[in-house]
Parts: structure tokens; sequence; C-alpha cells
């Protein structure tokens, strides 16, 4: 009887755990899409160097409403989504990238700030974590 209470502890333990883990907050992003257009490296002010892409992600057709179904072919529509490589081997491999490959990336979602000639602005981009060609002129990844 004793070792079922410390099973079902344990499991009650662990589920509380990831309960806990969720409730502190999650930033995880993963993308599948195309590459605009080659990856751009750059050095900033603090010596870091960084490279950025941009990619073409499709977007799911969203559900037809009732007035939509007399209406003809809908265009395609996607989301271009900035990403920054931070790492070397994440920039290594942006770098290798060419327009129209197909890539994965794993990464977090990130506000940056900057100065601009209007005053203070902030954009979103995707930190890759992780990158890899899945098809395209030559398969490379981290």
């Amino acid at each position: 009887m004793g070792t079922s209470r410390t099973a079902t502890a344990t499991v009650g333990g662990a589920a509380a755990a990831a309960a806990s883990a969720a409730a502190v907050g999650r930033n995880e992003v993963v993308l599948a899409g195309r590459v605009a257009a080659a990856a751009e490296e750059r050095e900033l002010p603090s010596g870091d160097r960084i490279a950025t892409l941009r990619l073409v992600v499709p977007r799911a057709d969203p559900p037809r409403r009732r007035k939509d179904v007399g209406e003809g072919a809908r265009r395609a529509t996607v989301d271009t989504i900035d990403v920054v490589c931070w790492t070397a081997a994440t920039r290594r491999t942006a770098l290798r990238l060419q327009a129209d490959d197909q890539v994965e990336l794993e990464g977090a979602l990130r506000r940056r700030f900057f100065g601009g000639p209007g005053g203070r602005q902030s954009r979103y981009e995707v930190e890759a974590s992780a990158l890899r060609r899945v098809s395209g002129s030559r398969s490379v990844g981290t």
C-alpha cells in the first residue's frame, strides 16, 4: 500500500512540476518556409557578428465564411518573418542559404529596440537556435 502512494505522489509531482513550468512561461518558435533572399552578415557596434534573413511562410487557408462561397479563387497569403542568427553555427548555416531554399528553424520570438529617425522604435524577430536547409541547392544545417 505504501508503494502505490509513493508512485501516485511521484506521478502527481511530475504533473505539478510540468504545470508549474508552463505557468512560468515559454517562448518557442518552430518555422518552416522559403528563404526570401541570401542572408546578410553584419557587425554590431558591440563587435558581435550576426546574420539576418527573411523567411516566407505560407498561411493556412482560413475557414470559408458563407459570403466567401461565391467569390473566385483567393490569393495565397504568406507571412514574411525576420530571423536573426547570433551563434557561429546558425550564422554559418544562414550564410550558405540561397533565395528559395526551404528551411526549418527553431528559436524564440524577440522584441528588439533601436533608435530611428522618428525616435525609439521596435520590431519583432525570431532568434534562431537551430537552422537547417530541407531542400534547395545543397543540404546543410546546425
